[in-house]
């Protein structure tokens, strides 16, 4: 007689989530089918299964935060969202952040953001106490559209790696804000490139699934950057070059519960492995208008909670767990901090979430009250989590620090009310 298996992509058995729960409750380990099973638990009330969960993640949280010295803080970052550029060679799904050289033409927009933009846009956010510049932008765009790679040339730039190396630079140096950059894909020597102009970096490893790159109409295929192996070798060497790093997992797209495990697993490890992992997007998918994932159902609220909570088992006490809080309505953030959420991420007074330009960010005074209503309370990070900013030395270009050093108090989190200053403008040559 042939032994039946289980299928691999059924939902487990009310007893398997039982089964785990107990496990976790007694302290165990997580296996991988144990998470895996946790990520099927539902009911937040008192005694159901996801209030079961929610409990084990919040005892993990509170006492991380106990450990770092700062119980019951959730931060934020106080941002300005920088979209350098809105070309991309990539083709995903679901993004509307995108634009090609037409529609920017249409628009009256140039391929990329000139200095005085980016430079405008920064000094408005330094006086509004904005502290970190958020680089985003797409994959390389010049190796798509030869109008990228002709704007880059007539502006005296080899790529748009370049670029924002040197506009993170006057940045810097200009307003005194703290660079974040986030332009996708880097090789181990553009890391090492631009780690002297950038308080910190990131991207999203966003899923290890295959399936995903590889199979005609999924969320990811057509898109060469999003090649999972390539985004985990990103993670690796970030690591090896020292650089405070931000990554986190995109959950809704189509990948299977195995494939999240899977992911913030790998994202666990290389945190082990480098220490340059600090913090940890758990980001819910959200479908837009005029994407060909249009139609895809939103994340659901408890299988979102679920899946934060379980992020924050794997992750342990030492690593803040984000979930943006634009991307869930104000009465869910409730549910997030209870899964084990301990940070906000960025939030702008001033610029919109190009991103998820539908999703307004929350005012900060609003987010300040529905933390506390849930027993935390809000404090001002910078583009880089406090253990980075209080280890320096190890963790910042020289040219880096006196920057960080301005802007950081005592427990490495921002100092409240603390506004940039720059250097003099760069006066232009006669």
């Amino acid at each position: 007689m042939s032994t039946v298996l289980p299928d691999p992509t059924s939902p487990p058995s009310e007893r398997a989530v039982e089964d785990a729960l107990r496990s976790a409750e007694a302290g165990a380990p997580l296996e991988p089918r144990q998470a895996e099973a946790l990520l099927a638990a539902r009911g937040p009330s008192d005694g159901e299964p996801l209030d079961r969960l929610l409990r084990l993640a919040s005892a993990v949280r509170d006492g991380g935060l106990v450990a770092a010295g700062r119980p019951g803080v959730v931060t934020y970052s106080r941002k300005v969202f920088v979209p350098v550029t809105t070309l991309c060679r990539d083709r995903c799904h679901y993004c509307t952040f995108v634009d090609t050289p037409l529609q920017l033409a249409r628009a009256g927009r140039a391929p990329f953001m000139t200095e005085e933009e980016v430079l405008a846009l920064t000094r408005d956010g330094a006086a509004l106490e904005c502290k970190e510049a958020l680089f985003t932008l797409g994959d390389r765009p010049e190796a798509r559209w030869p109008e990228a790679g002709q704007w880059l040339d007539a502006h005296g730039f080899a790529s748009t790696l370049a670029y924002v190396r040197h506009l993170a630079v006057r940045v810097r140096e200009e307003t005194g804000m703290l660079p974040h950059l986030n332009p996708g894909v880097m090789t181990a020597d553009e890391l090492a490139d631009l780690r002297p102009v950038a308080a910190s970096m990131g991207m999203m490893l966003e899923t290890t699934s295959r399936d995903l790159f590889e199979r005609r109409g999924a969320a990811h295929f057509g898109s060469p950057d999003k090649d999972p192996a390539v985004r985990l070798q990103v993670l690796e060497d970030a690591g090896a070059a020292v650089v405070p790093f931000t990554t986190g997992v995109l959950l809704g797209i189509g990948e299977t519960p195995a494939d999240r495990i899977e992911s913030l697993l790998a994202i666990a490890a290389t945190a082990r492995s480098h220490g340059h992992v600090r913090e940890v997007i758990v980001q819910n998918f959200r479908a837009k208008p005029r994407t060909a994932m249009r139609g895809e159902p939103d994340l659901a609220l408890q299988e979102y909670a679920a899946a934060l909570a379980v992020a924050r088992l794997l992750l342990g006490p030492d690593l803040r767990v984000q979930a943006p809080p634009n991307l869930s309505d104000p009465a869910e953030l409730v549910l997030l901090l209870r899964a084990g959420v301990d940070d906000w991420g960025g939030v702008s007074p001033l610029t919109p979430d190009h991103v998820n330009p539908e999703r307004p960010w929350p005012h900060l005074d609003d987010l300040a009250r529905w933390s506390a209503a849930q027993g935390f309370e809000l404090r001002e990070r910078l583009a880089l989590q406090p253990e980075h900013a209080l280890d320096a030395e190890r963790w910042l270009d020289p040219a880096v620090r006196p920057a960080v050093a301005a802007l950081a108090g005592a427990d490495g989190l921002a100092v409240q009310g603390r506004r940039p200053v720059g250097l003099a403008p760069r006066r232009p040559a006669a």
